[in-house]
């Protein structure tokens, strides 16, 4: 099978081309020509050189003089119009190459987010059609400064671009993503459900699942791979009043790490307001992050376990841990993880009760 590819040149043949061939053909002046038209002499010569446009009376008239048809005449000034536009806007796009490099292009070609182009104008263009902005300048007010404010809250080596790229991602996912309105007391009871999930080993499966029983009560969770410096292991927020976004970056693939990651970002649905949007990153923490942790804690290991919890103590052995799992009804792995997060437990010790994700290509 032959490939082929669209043939847009860098310049554009004007209408008056050919209307200079067939007065040459027969033998006529620009003079002649205006007078058979009934248009001033300068009148036809800014029509020869594309210096002005073929109107709908001038294009009946030319259909008359010089034969073919209004249509004929007509579609031939509007393919030149549009040639010149599509020049200008290569040029333009040409111009702004240098915003690619704030973007982790290699990264979104290879995981298919953008086709693999070869010329800086298409990139420029795909990459703007990507994050359904019109202009750099648009991509920087909708994506750059909202990043930019979370970016001044870490010490992580971070960029703008790639996080952005990583966030617009989940949003596509989000948009394809058919989700019931809001559902508040209806999204709280499913998240009890969830617990029994923690221990499944087949990551995909229940990704599915979360993500199909999320989106019944209003909630879009999508997993997004994340590109090199960005180091971010969730998000959350409102794509509309009656919807809301989590996305999990897989920055962490043990089961203790994911799903607090999960609750943690439903905690910020249920607790905070529909305007905030929240970037999660190790070390970062707020009044809102406190809360969103304590509400993460709390579901997974109720506090009417608590004290039951510290007597397990840094010599644990691993069946009293499953022991003890059991009896609260979340995975094994659940329980190492609060242990060595709150100092009760190495984070050398029993990690092979933690279920390690291997994810399929996003």
């Amino acid at each position: 099978m032959t490939e082929t590819t669209a043939f847009n040149p860098n310049w554009a043949s004007a209408p008056g081309d050919t209307v200079a061939d067939i007065i040459e053909e027969r033998g006529w002046s620009q003079t002649e020509l205006a007078e058979r038209l009934g248009f001033t002499k300068k009148h036809v010569s800014k029509l020869v050189n594309g210096e002005v446009g073929i109107s709908a009376d001038a294009a009946e008239k030319l259909a008359r003089v010089l034969g073919s048809t209004t249509g004929f005449w007509m579609v031939r000034e509007a393919q030149y119009r549009a040639a010149l536009q599509r020049i200008a806007a290569e040029e333009s796009l040409e111009e702004q190459a240098e915003w690619l490099k704030e973007l982790p292009v290699a990264f979104m070609r290879k995981k298919g987010w953008i086709p693999d182009l070869k010329k800086k104008a298409d990139k420029v263009a795909a990459c703007l059609g990507y994050f359904g902005v019109a202009s750099v300048e648009a991509w920087r007010t909708q994506y750059e400064e909202p990043v930019a404010a979370f970016r001044k809250s870490t010490k992580a080596q971070t960029e703008v671009g790639a996080v952005a790229a990583w966030m617009r991602r989940a949003e596509r996912l989000a948009e394809a993503r058919r989700c019931a309105p809001f559902d508040r007391d209806a999204f709280q009871k499913t998240l009890q459900s969830f617990r029994a999930m923690t221990g499944d080993q087949d990551a995909n499966s229940f990704a599915q699942q979360l993500g199909r029983r999320c989106a019944e009560v209003g909630v879009a969770v999508v997993f997004v791979p994340r590109p090199p410096k960005c180091p971010v292991s969730g998000v959350t927020k409102w794509i509309s009043p009656e919807r809301a976004l989590i996305v999990l970056s897989l920055l962490h693939k043990s089961n203790d790490h994911l799903w607090f990651a999960f609750f943690h970002e439903a905690g910020h649905i249920l607790l905070h307001g529909k305007r905030l949007v929240f970037v999660e990153v190790d070390g970062k923490s707020t009044d809102e992050e406190k809360e969103a942790d304590r509400f993460a804690r709390n579901i997974l290991i109720p506090p009417k376990y608590e004290s039951d919890l510290r007597t397990l103590g840094p010599r644990v052995s691993a069946e009293k841990v499953r022991a003890f799992a059991r009896r609260v009804g979340i995975a094994p792995g659940i329980v190492v993880g609060r242990l060595q997060r709150e100092g009760l437990l190495p984070f050398s010790h029993l990690n092979g009760l933690k279920v390690r994700y291997t994810w399929e290509k996003d």
